[in-house]
């Protein structure tokens, strides 16, 4: 299609969103979008052209000055877009689909050594894998394919024939995105990970072990209740022990069908491995049992090339210096997206958290954060984060439901999963990092210097079994620290009056 002119329209509704004044001008993106008639994810923030002399965001929108109006071009519009708005693989992806080889020729002769047009340039020929009727560049300094004052880059690698370093994270089978804000640099600046590290080398190394195993139980506990299930407990020990090998085997595909294994040890109803078939989360018709989808996951036939490149990304990063929790945010959100399993997903989504902080030494040899725990207690937030990817993708996938209550996707769908922005699921996880370090860890711990301090005077002034020290503790716990009549009258009918009153006020004395 061609594009020589007027790409941008004076709207005030676009895609069913209002914009902030009457009769603004797309632009970047949103004109893109709006002109080629793209059928992509919208982006964070759209622009548009203010009718006033001052920058300003409202909701949705970022509002530029008349004097940031781009020239009305393709080229136009895409230098705009990269300058402010940063890189939409996604975006790009189904635009190149559109553009003429030629297009983006003559945009080269006529900027050869401009920075902008030398990354659309690499991006038209890396999204496409084609190669242009260009001689490589042989001016001009080398630039960033992302922007890092708008994303976080990953490791570079560089291009000759462009003069661009490609230092995007993924690779073109999957590459997710996350753009800086003020609150993940905020979080970054903290290095919770030293942070951590200070706090637990000063506790004493048996109490940490005992934390250690605790919270491995409690983190289990917690994936499963997210699911809604309540397992056994030795199904729950047994996924907890699976969780503190994280960061100890690499991910590969054997390692991913090891871990449903794990998950799903009655495998006589499930399907183990890639899937074979759709899939979805959400409900069916109570009558008709056709489903109502909340997420529809990657088609059967992406599987193996979303995961291979999901592994890739992994290895990456892991070599890299990019941040841990952002890694953790593109690799256990893109599998639990893609959603590669007939069952299990969840859990494993949730281990890969852990896995990533682990690989990349953020959480501490021996020491699993019991991330799981503080998501339950935040158990809206994450289903809001969650649907914020899956929402408006379900209006660009096609499907019809199946006989046996599933879905078949009839259009092609990998650039929803393999590109996509990660940054609302980065802010909520580096949030629930915060809560484990600065609330959760430093609780479980002062817990157990307590109840030790508990056990050592129990130890003191009765000779009394082990079990029935943890069981006065706990009944004491569960009271607000008063022993209950059925406890007195029952497992500790021995103790006297005097006894009980000296241990409840022993009880409240450490505890609170």
């Amino acid at each position: 299609m061609s594009s020589d002119n007027h790409i941008s329209e004076v709207v005030s509704v676009f895609r069913r969103l209002t914009l902030p004044e009457q009769n603004m001008q797309l632009a970047g993106y949103s004109a893109l979008i709006h002109y080629y008639n793209l059928q992509v994810p919208l982006p964070r923030v759209l622009s548009a052209i203010s009718n006033k002399n001052n920058r300003y965001t409202e909701g949705k929108w970022s509002a530029f000055t008349p004097r940031h109006e781009p020239e009305d071009t393709l080229l136009g519009h895409l230098t705009f877009a990269l300058k402010y708005e940063g890189v939409d693989l996604a975006i790009l992806n189904a635009l190149f689909q559109q553009t003429d080889d030629s297009e983006i020729e003559a945009a080269v002769h006529k900027e050869p050594t401009g920075s902008y047009t030398r990354r659309i340039w690499f991006f038209y020929e890396w999204l496409s894998k084609k190669t242009l009727n260009l001689k490589d560049a042989k001016k001009g300094n080398y630039v960033n394919a992302l922007d890092s004052s708008i994303q976080y880059p990953g490791p570079e690698e560089r291009s000759k024939r462009h003069r661009v370093r490609n230092n995007l994270p993924g690779t073109l089978d999957f590459c997710p995105l996350i753009q800086k804000t003020e609150k993940l640099d905020g979080f970054i600046e903290k290095k919770f990970d030293k942070k951590v590290s200070e706090k637990l080398g000063e506790i004493n190394s048996d109490l940490l072990s005992r934390a250690a195993a605790f919270l491995l139980l409690k983190d289990s506990k917690a994936s499963y209740a997210i699911e809604g299930e309540r397992p056994a407990h030795n199904r729950a020990e047994r996924w907890g022990r699976a969780i503190g090998q994280a960061g100890q085997r690499k991910l590969t595909k054997d390692e991913f069908i090891r871990l449903q294994q794990i998950v799903i040890p009655d495998s006589r109803f499930v399907e183990m491995g890639w899937r074979q078939e759709g899939g979805f989360i959400g409900v069916h018709e109570r009558v008709s049992g056709k489903p109502i989808p909340d997420h529809i996951s990657a088609k059967s036939e992406d599987i193996d090339r979303l995961m291979n490149g999901l592994i890739k990304l992994s290895l990456r990063l892991n070599e890299s210096d990019y941040d841990a929790v952002l890694a953790s945010t593109l690799i256990a959100f893109g599998f639990v997206f893609i959603h590669p399993f007939e069952d299990g997903n969840g859990r494993i989504h949730r281990y890969l958290i852990h896995h990533v902080l682990a690989e990349k030494e953020f959480s501490p040899k021996g020491l699993i954060f019991p991330v799981s725990a503080v998501i339950l207690e935040r158990i809206d937030d994450y289903k809001t984060v969650l649907e914020s990817y899956s929402r408006q993708r379900l209006d660009l996938i096609e499907w019809e439901p199946t006989d046996n209550g599933n879905v078949e996707v009839k259009n092609d769908t990998i650039d929803l999963y393999r590109f996509f922005d990660a940054t609302k699921q980065a802010e909520f996880l580096y949030e629930c990092v915060e809560t484990t370090i600065e609330e959760t860890l430093p609780e479980e711990v002062s817990y157990l210097e307590n109840h030790t301090k508990m056990r050592d005077y129990i130890e003191q002034k009765f000779d009394m079994p082990d079990k029935d020290m943890e069981n006065l503790i706990r009944f004491l716990r569960q009271n607000d620290g008063v022993l209950s009549k059925r406890a007195r009258n029952g497992e500790f009918e021995a103790l006297t009056n005097d006894e009980i009153k000296a241990l409840e006020e022993k009880f409240s004395e450490i505890f609170n």
